[in-house]
C-alpha cells in the first residue's frame, strides 16, 4: 500500500448531527481505548457510511464534538462556561470517554472552590470589613487590590494571596503570635506567615514586629518599609527593592535576597545565617558587627557599605 492509500485509509470523517469533521483512526482508537469511538474504529465491527463523500453519521449534537476530538489529540480540557461543561458531560457519558468525564468534574470542582475563596472582593468590601474589631482574611484571595492608605494593622492576612496589591502608604504593623510582643499594636495578635506579596506595591509600609516567615515578596516594593524585628526566616525577596528599608534585628535566617537592591538599608543586628545575598545591591548598606560569615555573597555590591566590626 502507498503512503497516500495508507494516509487515506487511517482518515476518518464524521457527521455529528449534521456537522462534519475529520480525523484518524489512531485519535479515535489511542487515547481511551474502551470508549465506544474506540470500539467503532477499531476494526471489530463494520461502520456503515451514510454518504458518497464517506462520512459515517452519528446522531448527536455536533456542537462540543471539536472538544472531544481535541481531548482525545492532546489530553486538554477546554475552559468553558459551567452550563458548556454539562452539555460536554452529557456527549463524554455517551461516548464512554472516562478521562474526559474525570477531567470537566475536576474542572468543575476548582472553578467552586475558587469562587468559596472569594475572589471577587472589591476595595469597598475591605473597607467595610476592617471597621469590624476583629478582621480575618485567611486563605482569602485578594489579588490585585487597591489597599493604598488603609489601617490593616490589625487584619489576619495569614495564608492569603496578595499577588500584585497595591498597599501603598497602608498600615501594615504586624506581631507575631506568641513570638514577639509589640506594645504600639495593643497586644493584638496578628499574623502574615506564608502571605503572597508577590510584586506587591508596599512602600513605607509598617511590618514593625511581623511574623511573615515564608512569605513570598519577590518583585515587591519595600522601599523605605520598616521591617525591624520581623520574623523573615524562608521568606523570598528576589529582585525586591529594599532600598532604605529598615531591618534592624530582623531574622532573615534562610532567606533568599538574590538580585535584591538593598542600597542604604539599614540591618544592625539582622540574623543573616545561610541568607542568599548573591548579586544583591548592598551599597552604602549599614552592616556594622553584622555576622556574615554564612552568608552567600557572591556577586554583591558592597561599595561604601558600612562593615566595621562585621565578621566574615
Amino acid at each position: 500500500m502507498t503512503n497516500r492509500s495508507h494516509a487515506s485509509a487511517s482518515m476518518v470523517r464524521l457527521n455529528i448531527g449534521g456537522k462534519k469533521f475529520c480525523t484518524t483512526v489512531d485519535t479515535l482508537t489511542q487515547s481511551e481505548p474502551e470508549s465506544m469511538l474506540a470500539a467503532m474504529f477499531s476494526g471489530r465491527h463494520t461502520v456503515c457510511q451514510y454518504s458518497n463523500e464517506g462520512y459515517v453519521f452519528v446522531d448527536r449534537d455536533g456542537k462540543h464534538f471539536r472538544h472531544v476530538l481535541n481531548w482525545l489529540r492532546d489530553g486538554v480540557i477546554p475552559s468553558l462556561k459551567d452550563s458548556e461543561y454539562a452539555e460536554l458531560l452529557r456527549e463524554a457519558e455517551y461516548y464512554q470517554l472516562i478521562g474526559l468525564m474525570d477531567g470537566i468534574k475536576s474542572a468543575l470542582n476548582k472553578r467552586k472552590e475558587e469562587e468559596e475563596m472569594g475572589t471577587e472582593l472589591t476595595r469597598t468590601d475591605i473597607i467595610k470589613c476592617i471597621q469590624s474589631e476583629r478582621v480575618r482574611f485567611r486563605g482569602v484571595n485578594l489579588s490585585g487590590l487597591d489597599l493604598s492608605k488603609l489601617d490593616l494593622s490589625l487584619v489576619d492576612f495569614s495564608f492569603a494571596c496578595l499577588k500584585n496589591i497595591n498597599t501603598l502608604r497602608a498600615n501594615l504593623r504586624i506581631v507575631s503570635r506568641g513570638l514577639l510582643s509589640c506594645p504600639m499594636v495593643c497586644g493584638h495578635d496578628v499574623d502574615a506567615e506564608a502571605s503572597n506579596f508577590h510584586n506587591a506595591t508596599l512602600r513605607e509600609c509598617e511590618f514593625t514586629g511581623a511574623n511573615l516567615r515564608g512569605a513570598l515578596l519577590a518583585g515587591a516594593n519595600l522601599q523605605s518599609a520598616n521591617l525591624q524585628d520581623s520574623i523573615l526566616i524562608d521568606c523570598s525577596f528576589c529582585g525586591a527593592d529594599l532600598r532604605s528599608a529598615h531591618l534592624q534585628t530582623a531574622d532573615l535566617t534562610n532567606a533568599n535576597l538574590e538580585g535584591a537592591n538593598l542600597e542604604g538599608a539599614n540591618l544592625k543586628g539582622a540574623k543573616l545565617t545561610n541568607a542568599n545575598l548573591k548579586g544583591a545591591n548592598l551599597q552604602r548598606a549599614y552592616l556594622r558587627h553584622v555576622n556574615l560569615r554564612d552568608t552567600h555573597l557572591e556577586g554583591a555590591k558592597l561599595d561604601g557599605a558600612n562593615l566595621l566590626g562585621a565578621i566574615r
